[in-house]
């Protein structure tokens, strides 16, 4: 059976197709068979598939994309660095630079020289209670007779121990730390954690303007109001002026400085630390007492240590509150005396360069070193290498 195929017949049918019916066997249509076999084959461009030139898709590609922004506003959005328009300005902007380089460093200095000058100067004169008058050290921090003699004599000696005072200033620290600390972390945790939109806005403000109040005023209402409270409540034995109303007063004055500081340690404490305890299943208490309050431990202790420095230094609040009698508490509920009330009390009623002015003076040099201590220990905990 034979095939005519007409050129009419080729043009119509597709290039694969004719090839595949014809075959080489169809004389008639070889020699055209042939040619469209070789010279038909698939568009492999998109001009051969639309029938445009190279020319003609060139441009409608570059039609196709968005213009491209002109120079002048590439440059408005992104203005040039100004630069020193001359040396004169550069000149002025290093020696502005190294003013300041140099008064922050002569003003750190200047502290350090200034610590290190009271520091010698209260050694210099509590020192002259053992070097002058001949005393121990074992007598001063250890014995309860209390009995320096005021007079420029250097020859006539009395005695010198105040163990008193310093267990006084001992129990009433403690006690006004020992109340505080828990109502100042609980604050701290309702500041940040429970509702810290009102906690910011109205609770921390309050807590902050307690550090404004002047002591006397703290000292004031303890008097008035804290000391016959005792007294009627307690029965205590000299009128309500005892141990437990200084510790309450201390409470009260260091309480902001606790809060604010551990309020501090717990906002700096990351966010994912929350959002992993959540994760495993923790409640929103037990993400703060297993996550949040360890991981912020270190700032707590130090606002704690920091409260107990400002407890130690107070005197007039103190001094108004504890009942300033020489001898050693019963209890909490018993007068005594402190260090900042003894030296505040009669400091000014002894005689320069006395066995009481000297031992007054190592009073103050035990305190100096106490509170250099205490920096000592909030230094170190900072500095400490953090756990794993």
């Amino acid at each position: 059976m034979s095939l005519t195929v007409t050129p009419n017949v080729l043009a119509i049918l597709p290039s694969k197709i004719a090839c595949r019916v014809l075959g080489p066997s169809n004389a008639r249509a070889s020699v055209a068979l042939r040619s469209t076999c070789v010279t038909v084959r698939e568009p492999e461009s998109v001009s051969e598939k639309t029938g445009l030139s190279s020319e003609s898709t060139t441009s409608l590609q570059n039609s196709a994309l968005p213009p491209a922004p002109p120079a002048a506003a590439s440059s408005a959005k992104h203005p040039e660095r100004p630069r020193p328009e001359s040396a004169t300005a550069e000149k002025r902007f290093r020696l502005a630079d190294k003013i300041g380089k140099y008064s922050v460093l002569l003003a750190g200095l200047f502290l350090i020289v200034l610590t290190i000058a009271i520091g010698a100067f209260l050694l210099y004169k509590g020192s002259a209670t053992f070097t002058t008058f001949g005393h121990s050290i074992t007598e001063f921090l250890f014995s309860g007779e209390w009995a320096p003699v005021d007079t420029p004599d250097l020859t006539q000696r009395g005695s010198v121990g105040a163990a008193i005072f310093i267990l006084g200033s001992l129990m009433t620290c403690l006690l006004g730390l020992a109340i505080a600390t828990p109502f100042a972390i609980g604050a701290a945790v309702f500041i940040t954690e429970i509702a810290p939109v009102a906690g910011e806005r109205l609770f921390r403000p309050a807590v902050e303007l307690f550090l404004g109040i002047p002591s006397v005023v703290y000292g004031w209402i303890g008097l008035t109001v804290l000391v016959p409270f005792i007294r009627d409540v307690f029965h205590a034995p000299l009128g309500g002026y005892s141990v437990l109303a200084a510790g309450i007063v201390l409470a009260v004055m260091i309480f902001p400085t606790i809060t604010t500081v551990a309020a501090d340690s717990i906002t700096a404490v990351p966010y994912d630390f929350r959002e992993a305890a959540y994760g495993l299943g923790s409640t929103r208490w037990q993400s703060i007492y297993h996550i949040v309050l360890p991981a912020a431990k270190r700032g707590i202790l130090t606002g704690i240590i920091l409260g107990l420095a400002r407890a130690f230094g107070e005197a007039l609040a103190v001094a108004m509150v504890i009942g300033k009698t020489r001898a050693f508490p019963a209890d909490i509920l018993s007068p005594t005396s402190s260090l900042t009330t003894a030296i505040t009390a009669d400091m000014g009623n002894t005689t320069n360069g006395g066995e009481h002015n000297s031992a007054l003076w190592t009073m103050a040099l035990l305190l100096f070193i106490i509170s250099m201590f205490f920096i000592f220990v909030i230094h170190l905990i900072a500095g400490g290498k953090k756990e794993k």
